[in-house]
C-alpha cells in the first residue's frame, strides 16, 4: 500500500443560487455524483442583510428525513431551532450537527448579534447518508462548540485541525457519528504541512474555501475545488503554499440504493412519498419561532 493516495479527480464549487442564497457546490452536480456517503456539500458565504429583520433572514422552517444535515461553522453564527425543542446558537469554529431520522423540521437564522460581528456568515453544510437500518432512528441534535471541540497540531505547529467526528492521531471527535466517519476543519499557514492517516475502507475528500495547496504526490490547488483521492494510499499530505482554510472528510461507503427527493433521502420511491406525506400531516413535528 502506497503512503498517500492519488488523485481521482478535481470538482470546482460551481455558484449556484438556493432559494435566493448565493452558494458553491462542488457535488452533486453534472461533472460528478456524491461521494459515498456523502450526499451533497455547500459552501455558503455571504453578507447579511441589515435592512430585513434577522427572523426572515437565513433558512426558515424546512423538513428532512434519513440522512444528517451537518453544518461547519467558518464566520459569524448559526441560530437552530427545530420540532424537538431544541434551541441553539453555534459560533465560528463550531459545527451543528443533526440526525434527522424518521424526520425533523428545523431552522437556519443568523444569531441576533450578526451584526456586531461583521454581518457575515461562513458555513460548509454536508449531508451524510444514514443506512437503512438507521433512517427511521429518532432523531437527534448535537451543537459542538469551538472551545469543546479537540484540535491536533501539525510537528511544525503550523495547521491546525479541529477533530469533529472520527479520530485523527489519537484525538477523538465528539460526535457519535452513525457510521464510520471522519470529518476535520484545518487552518493551514503559509508553509504548513501534515500528514492524515485514513483509513483503507474509506472515501476521502478535501475542499478548499481558500487558499492554495500543495497535495503530496499531485498538484496545486486552489480555493472551491474538491480534490477527490483513490482508495490506494494509506493517507494523504499537503503542504500550504499560501494561508488556506480546509475541510476534510472520509467516510465508509454504504453502498445502498438512493431514492431522493430535496430534503428527503431514503432507499425507494415508495418510503420518499411516505416522507412527504408524513411531513404533510405533521409527522416530523411543528416549528414556530419565537
Amino acid at each position: 500500500m502506497n503512503k498517500y493516495r492519488s488523485v481521482k479527480e478535481v470538482l470546482y464549487a460551481d455558484q449556484k443560487d438556493m432559494d435566493g442564497t448565493p452558494l458553491r457546490q462542488p457535488f452533486p452536480s453534472i461533472h460528478a455524483d456524491r461521494i459515498d456517503p456523502f450526499l451533497l456539500l455547500h459552501h455558503i458565504r455571504v453578507q447579511v442583510p441589515d435592512d430585513i429583520p434577522l427572523r426572515h433572514a437565513g433558512v426558515g422552517p424546512h423538513p428532512h428525513r434519513g440522512f444528517s444535515p451537518v453544518t461547519f461553522i467558518f464566520e459569524g453564527g448559526v441560530h437552530h431551532r427545530d420540532s424537538r425543542g431544541n434551541n441553539s446558537v453555534v459560533r465560528a469554529g463550531g459545527t451543528q450537527w443533526m440526525h434527522a431520522g424518521m424526520g425533523i423540521v428545523h431552522s437556519e437564522r443568523p444569531p441576533a448579534d450578526i451584526h456586531d460581528t461583521g454581518g457575515v456568515q461562513e458555513l460548509i453544510q454536508i449531508w451524510v447518508n444514514s443506512p437503512s437500518g438507521h433512517k427511521m432512528d429518532q432523531p437527534s441534535y448535537f451543537p459542538l462548540h469551538a472551545a469543546d471541540t479537540p484540535v491536533v497540531m501539525s510537528a511544525d505547529g503550523l495547521v491546525k485541525v479541529r477533530v469533529v467526528a472520527g479520530e485523527l492521531n489519537g484525538v477523538k471527535g465528539p460526535i457519535p457519528a452513525i457510521t464510520p466517519v471522519n470529518t476535520f476543519t484545518a487552518e493551514c499557514k503559509k508553509g504548513g504541512s501534515m500528514y492524515l492517516p485514513i483509513p483503507e475502507d474509506h472515501h476521502a475528500f478535501i475542499y478548499l474555501l481558500d487558499g492554495e495547496l500543495k497535495v503530496e504526490g499531485a498538484s496545486v490547488y486552489t480555493g472551491f475545488h474538491c480534490v477527490v483521492f483513490r482508495e490506494d494510499g494509506e493517507g494523504i499530505g499537503f503542504t500550504a503554499e499560501e494561508d488556506t482554510r480546509l475541510f476534510i472528510a472520509s467516510g465508509r461507503p454504504l453502498n445502498e440504493k438512493i431514492a431522493a427527493n430535496g430534503p428527503f433521502v431514503m432507499n425507494t420511491e415508495t418510503e420518499v412519498l411516505q416522507a412527504m406525506r408524513d411531513y404533510q400531516i405533521g409527522k416530523m413535528g411543528i416549528l414556530i419561532e419565537d
